[in-house]
């Protein structure tokens, strides 16, 4: 009986050796102290992260704020844009913004319902995911190019609030397309095949109860893509913007614009300089800054409530 106790008697009883029980505990000590150093590792970088970033917030703000006031948000900019505000290019990239959605929209929308409802799985279909996900990561410059030929050119749109709205468009299509289709498929397949047992017809059953259910998300990417499409600079330089328009404001769809991203650009690119213009071009950044975040923030706002309204 007193030899179960021993080592050779743990062995027989329990079919592990007291060897193996220290090497378990070496592990166990060897695991946590790896826990430990990567969980230092990620919490510095963690923290040179948000140090970077409330630095770069810190630096904007305290150099922007001076300028925000009513008059440089509504005025126009007088004397090579060394005074005045920045109103016509809010307008400006506001319209661009609104015309790149209106425009995309319908594509990406019927994209998203015929690879999520309506293809059947195979490699093609896989092929055309990859295109779009490869699109989103295509370089901005390289839709300037693309429109520049294509609608300024090909299509004799001209530099023109048209010509940017459409390659625009082409740059935000696929993060639509991508928040589209997620939308729909996170719709339960039961609705839809309730909707299919009752008798409706497939296109119905899209119509009446997955776009209504879907809704939410899809509106939620569509922000997404406004406020990627607001800061762009690259894709509208050639297709839609000018520095220094003589008519401030676009009155048809093929006059030039301006933009908060492209001002920014031409004032420290042509103005050499730089002190009588530094409020200005960090108030545009603070400007640029705020409209990117309250845009986010809607979408992520509409985010939440979709999800509390949802009873599935």
């Amino acid at each position: 009986m007193g030899g179960c106790c021993d080592d050779r008697g743990f062995g027989r009883d329990s079919g592990v050796t007291s060897g193996e029980v220290r090497d378990h505990g070496t592990n166990r000590q060897k695991r946590s102290v790896a826990q430990r150093i990567a969980f230092v590792v990620l919490g510095i970088g963690s923290l040179f992260g948000f140090f970077f970033l409330g630095f770069i917030l810190y630096w904007i703000i305290r150099q922007g704020a001076p300028a925000l006031s009513w008059q440089f948000l509504t005025d126009v900019p007088r004397k090579m844009a060394t005074e005045g505000g920045i109103a016509p290019m809010i307008v400006g990239s506001i319209y661009l913004t609104a015309g790149a959605l209106l425009v995309a929209m319908p594509f990406a929308l019927g994209s998203a319902i015929w690879l999520s409802e309506y293809a059947w799985k195979g490699w093609w279909v896989r092929a055309i995911r990859i295109g779009v996900n490869t699109l989103a990561g295509v370089p901005s410059i390289v839709f300037g190019l693309v429109g520049l030929g294509l609608f300024v050119y090909a299509l004799d749109f001209g530099v023109s609030l048209l010509s940017g709205a459409c390659t625009l468009a082409m740059l935000t299509l696929p993060i639509l397309i991508r928040a589209s289709e997620e939308a729909l498929r996170a719709v339960p397949r039961s609705f839809r095949e309730g909707s299919l047992a009752l008798g409706a017809t497939r296109w119905h059953m899209i119509r009446t109860v997955v776009l209504p259910s879907a809704l939410p998300g899809i509106l939620t990417g569509s922000v997404l893509g406004m406020a990627r499409a607001i800061g762009e600079t690259a894709p509208i330089m050639f297709t839609a913007t000018a520095f220094l328009l003589t008519q401030p404001y676009p009155h048809s769809l093929f006059d030039k614009v301006s933009t908060l991203p492209y001002h920014l650009y031409a004032l420290v690119q042509f103005n050499p300089h730089y002190n009588e213009t530094k409020h200005i071009q960090y108030g545009i950044v603070l400007v640029l800054m705020i409209v990117v975040t309250l845009l986010n923030m809607t979408a992520i706002v509409w985010r939440i409530r979709a999800r509390r309204s949802k009873a599935w």
